[in-house]
C-alpha cells in the first residue's frame, strides 16, 4: 500500500489504520468533544461539525423564572447534540410578516426551557485555536432564536472560524423589573435577565470553546438590531470584561432602543403584576403558566401595542445612565445599517401624504423643519414617501456619524462602517428595498435557506460580505485579497463602505445634512431609527 499517514509510509494495512487514527485526525474526529458538563456528539457535514442544542445554563423555570441563569446540570454518557433546542418563549409567526419571509423568523416549538447554544466548527483538532464569532439575534428583545434559518453558521465556519449562536430570554421572561425581584437579588438589580443569559453564554464559551478548536481570547460578539443593542450593552458592562476581543453591530451603532432607568422599569413591572385589577405577588406570578403570562401582557396592551420589556439601567449589568453607550470594553468594531431600514418597520409605509409628511417633520424638527423640508422635499404623495424613506436613512447615518465621531476620539481601536444598499429579490422587492436585516443572509452566506429568486450577483455579494466579516473576526480588520478596500472611519476621514450593487467608499453624509442634524441634536433632539 502507498497510503501516507503522518510522516511515514507503512506497508502493513493494520499499521496504516493505527497511524491514521492517532496522527492524522479527520474532520469527523471533532464530532465528539467533552465540555465542562459532559461529552457531546455533533453532526458533521463536509468540513464542518455542528453541535446543536448545547445547554449553557439551567432551565429558567419555576422558582428560577426571573433569576440570573444558573450553571447547567452535568450529564452522564454522551449527549447527542444534533438538533436545535426550543426557542425561548415568545409569539411566533412561522410564515413570516412584511418583508421577512420564513427564513427570517422562528420556526418550531418555544419553551421557557431554552438556554441552549449552537456551535459550528471546522477545526481538525482541539489545538487549532480558531477565532470565534458569537452571534446575538435581533427581534426587538421580544423575539428571535439561534435556530432561525439565516443564522446557520456552517458557511462562515467553512471559511476558517468557529460560529456560536445563543438563545436568550426575551420579552417579559427576559426583562421584567419588579421591586420584589430587586429585593431578592444579591446585586439589588432586576430586569436584565436576557443580557445575563448572553453573559453566561460568553462565560461558557470562555471555558469550553477550546474543546471545539477555538481560541477563547479571540471572540467577536456580533448582532443585528436588538442584537446590536446587546453588543453595545456588553461593551458598556463591567461584567463583560475580558470575554470578547472584537464587536460587530448591524443596525446599528447610535441607533438603538432607549434604555429606561430602573425606577421606570419597576413601575412597568408593577403594572404587569396588576394587569387584571388584582395585584399578584412575585410568587404568584412565578406560579402562572407561560400562556397565562402571555395573556397578562396582552391585557396590558388593551387592544393596542403591547408594552415593551427590554434592557434597563439596573445598577449592575448597566451601572448607571452614563454607562449606556460607554466604551467600558474597548474593541475594534464593524458597524452599519441598511439603506431602507424603515420600509418594513414604519406604520406610515405606503400611507405617507404631502400633508402627513409635513406635519411629521414639523412635529419632530420644530424650528429647523424648513431646513429639513428643503433637503427632503415632498411635492406630491409619491415624493413624500421617497423623502420619508431618505430622511429615515439619513437620520440613521447621522446617528451613526455622531456615535463614530465620539468613539474615534476616545477609542484605541479602529471603526469600520458600512451602508447596505442591495434590494434582496423576492416578494415586494421594489417596495421594501434594502430592508431592515436584509444583509444578514449575505453575511452568513445562507441564501439557500430561502426560496427567493437569487441570481449570480447575489451569490457574489454573499461571498463578498461573508469574506469581509470573516476577515474581521480573524484579524479585527475586514480587508483582504480580492476585496475592495474598506477604509477606517477616523476623525480626519469620515468614510464608510457602501455595500451592494456597487461597492465603494463614500462620505457617510453630505456636509449639509450633517450640519442640519447637528443643529437638531444641539437643540435637544434625539436621533435614531426606533
Amino acid at each position: 500500500m502507498n497510503t501516507r499517514c503522518g510522516l511515514r509510509v507503512w506497508f502493513s494495512s493494520l499499521a496504516v489504520v493505527a497511524l491514521c487514527a492517532t496522527s492524522a485526525p479527520s474532520f469527523a474526529q471533532l464530532a465528539h468533544v467533552t465540555v465542562s458538563d459532559g461529552a457531546l456528539s455533533g453532526k458533521t457535514e463536509g468540513q464542518v461539525t455542528a453541535f446543536l442544542g448545547v445547554p449553557f445554563a439551567a432551565p429558567p423555570t419555576g422558582d428560577d423564572r426571573w433569576k440570573p441563569p444558573r450553571p447547567a446540570a452535568k450529564w452522564e454518557g454522551e449527549r447527542q447534540a444534533d438538533q436545535f433546542a426550543a426557542s425561548c418563549q415568545q409569539a411566533v409567526t412561522p410564515d413570516g410578516f412584511g418583508p421577512w419571509t420564513r427564513e427570517y423568523v422562528v420556526q418550531g416549538r418555544v419553551s421557557e426551557d431554552c438556554l441552549y447554544l449552537n456551535v459550528w466548527t471546522p477545526a481538525k483538532t482541539a489545538r487549532d485555536r480558531l477565532p470565534v464569532l458569537f452571534w446575538i439575534y435581533g427581534g426587538g428583545f421580544t423575539s428571535g432564536s439561534g435556530s432561525v434559518p439565516i443564522y446557520d453558521g456552517a458557511a462562515l465556519a467553512a471559511k476558517g472560524i468557529i460560529v456560536v449562536n445563543v438563545n436568550y430570554r426575551v420579552g417579559v421572561y427576559g426583562f421584567l423589573a419588579h421591586p420584589e425581584l430587586t429585593a431578592e437579588s444579591p446585586a439589588h438589580a432586576s430586569g436584565n435577565y436576557g443580557l445575563l443569559d448572553q453573559l453566561a453564554a460568553l462565560r461558557w464559551v470562555r471555558v469550553n470553546i477550546a474543546a471545539f478548536g477555538g481560541d477563547p481570547t479571540k471572540v467577536t460578539i456580533a448582532g443585528q438590531s436588538a442584537g446590536a443593542a446587546a453588543v453595545h450593552h456588553l461593551i458598556a458592562s463591567p461584567l463583560a470584561a475580558g470575554l470578547f476581543a472584537r464587536a460587530i453591530a448591524e443596525s446599528g451603532s447610535g441607533m438603538g432602543l432607549r434604555v429606561p432607568d430602573h425606577a421606570e422599569a419597576e413601575k412597568l413591572g408593577q403594572q404587569f403584576g396588576n394587569a387584571d385589577d388584582k395585584t399578584l405577588s412575585l410568587a404568584a406570578l412565578r406560579a402562572l403558566s407561560a400562556r397565562q403570562l402571555d395573556e397578562r401582557v396582552a391585557k396590558m396592551a388593551g387592544g393596542g401595542q403591547a408594552p415593551r420589556f427590554g434592557p434597563v439601567v439596573d445598577g449592575s449589568f448597566l451601572p448607571n445612565a452614563q454607562s449606556v453607550g460607554k466604551n467600558e470594553n474597548d474593541t475594534p468594531i464593524l458597524t452599519g445599517m441598511t439603506a431602507n431600514e424603515m420600509t418594513g418597520l414604519s406604520p406610515a409605509y405606503g400611507k405617507t401624504t404631502v400633508a402627513s409628511f409635513a406635519a411629521q417633520v414639523k412635529a419632530t424638527y420644530g424650528a429647523i423643519a424648513p431646513d429639513v423640508q428643503a433637503l427632503y422635499p415632498a411635492k406630491d404623495d409619491e415624493q413624500a414617501w421617497t423623502s420619508l424613506d431618505a430622511l429615515a436613512r439619513d437620520r440613521g447615518l447621522a446617528s451613526m456619524y455622531f456615535w463614530a465621531h465620539e468613539r474615534a476620539r476616545t477609542s484605541r481601536h479602529p471603526i469600520y462602517a458600512y451602508l447596505w444598499t442591495h434590494a434582496e429579490p423576492g416578494p415586494d422587492s421594489d417596495r421594501y428595498g434594502a430592508f431592515h436585516s436584509s444583509e444578514i443572509p449575505y453575511v452568513f452566506d445562507t441564501l439557500d435557506t430561502s426560496k427567493r429568486p437569487f441570481e449570480k450577483a447575489d451569490r457574489a455579494l454573499a461571498e463578498e460580505l461573508s469574506s469581509y466579516w470573516v476577515n474581521f473576526v480573524k484579524e479585527g480588520d475586514p480587508n483582504g485579497k480580492r476585496l475592495a478596500t474598506w477604509p477606517k472611519f477616523t476623525d480626519d476621514q469620515k468614510q464608510i463602505l457602501e455595500l451592494g450593487d456597487r461597492t465603494r467608499d463614500r462620505p457617510i453624509l453630505p456636509a449639509r445634512q450633517i450640519e442640519v442634524f447637528e443643529r437638531y441634536v444641539k437643540s435637544g433632539g434625539a436621533l435614531g431609527l426606533f
